[in-house]
């Protein structure tokens, strides 16, 4: 009997410390606060830059813009400390106005194996050795860069949907080495291999007209690429006359199959890694009668299914960059500037 009541006391112990346990939990998760919700931050970096588009950051903090210039060859590379110091670190790269009125130059910018590759005017690939550029202390001048003739590929290239146009827009790295490149005006992906040999690696399907402004379809146009290891999101912009909610997220893979990611946008022009909450894009705007229209752009969570803005009321915003989980940068083309934005 001593034995069977000792042995049901050890069995008992385990059990009542459990529950003794259990109650100090509940007790605790009366008073235990919920954490603070996240809360959106929008302050300015930097202004008075000069139709900014794409950015970099490096392992010192700084951010470097892509200016485009205002036509007169004045595009440059800038780089912006924490506290909105800025040093010109490229300059007098090409900047010229497009048949359509508009200046275009430099407009996206990656580091990958030490280099910094430029996508610049005209379809050129500019090429810097990183260890060589000093923000404060060296000005580089274009006219000393290595450059490669991107156009000069595409518009040889026997498109499907030729355009007989070349605008190398953005870039991203891929694997082995690679870089992957967005076309606006050919409506295709490129690829740049390791050891420079460039390939058309998707072309994009224009898509119906839903208005009744302009012809049957509008061409794709795309922007942004972002590359999550093992495929591509590419995000388009829309040719003329940019109809609401047409603009899409392709997904690709590496070997250029595409499908459709996710429909709903207007006039997308980047993406970024994003969050939990999916990854986020950028609209540059909405298109009224006069022209793209005055703080109509907005970042958005895309979660594949949906989609949720995190930021309303940018002034034509073009270029997004994120350093963290919280943390990203906005170059506003209406204002010549650059948005910090955390969440």
């Amino acid at each position: 009997m001593k034995q069977i009541l000792h042995a049901t006391a050890k069995s008992i112990r385990p059990f009542s410390f459990l529950f003794i346990f259990a109650l100090l939990l509940l007790a605790s998760g009366c008073t235990k606060k919920e954490p603070p919700a996240p809360v959106l931050a929008i302050t300015t970096l930097a202004t008075g830059l000069t139709q900014p588009i794409g950015m970099e950051y490096d392992k010192d903090g700084r951010l470097w813009v892509a200016e485009s210039g205002s036509g007169k060859n004045d595009g440059k590379i800038v780089a912006i400390t924490p506290d909105g110091k800025k040093f010109d670190v490229i300059v007098n790269l090409e900047s010229i106005i497009s048949p359509g009125g508009e200046s275009e130059g430099p407009s996206h910018l990656l580091f990958a194996d030490g280099v910094l590759y430029v996508l610049g005017a005209h379809g050129k690939l500019y090429k810097a050795v990183q260890s060589t550029l000093k923000p404060g202390y060296v000005t580089v001048d274009a006219s000393k860069l290595g450059v490669e003739d991107i156009a000069k590929f595409v518009l040889a290239y026997p498109f499907k949907n030729n355009t007989h146009e070349s605008h190398p827009y953005n870039l991203t790295p891929g694997p082995n080495g690679s870089i992957y490149i967005t076309d606006a005006a050919a409506n295709a992906v490129l690829k740049r291999e390791k050891s420079g040999v460039y390939r058309v690696v998707a072309e994009l399907p224009n898509i119906p007209n839903p208005t009744p402004v302009g012809g049957p379809f509008v061409e794709p146009v795309p922007t942004g690429i972002y590359y999550d290891g093992q495929n591509f999101l590419v995000t388009t912009l829309t040719g003329f006359p940019f109809p609401q909610g047409k603009a899409m997220i392709y997904k690709m893979t590496p070997a250029g199959a595409l499908s459709v990611y996710q429909q709903g946008f207007t006039t997308l022009v980047d993406i970024a890694e994003g969050g939990t909450m999916g990854r986020l894009v950028l609209e540059h705007g909405v298109f009224g009668a006069r022209g793209f229209e005055a703080k109509t752009g907005r970042l958005v969570w895309a979660d594949g299914t949906s989609l949720k803005a995190l930021a309303s009321g940018l002034n034509l915003p073009a270029g997004l960059k994120q350093v963290n989980a919280h943390t990203w940068y906005v170059t506003a083309f209406g204002d010549g500037s650059v948005l910090k934005i955390t969440y």
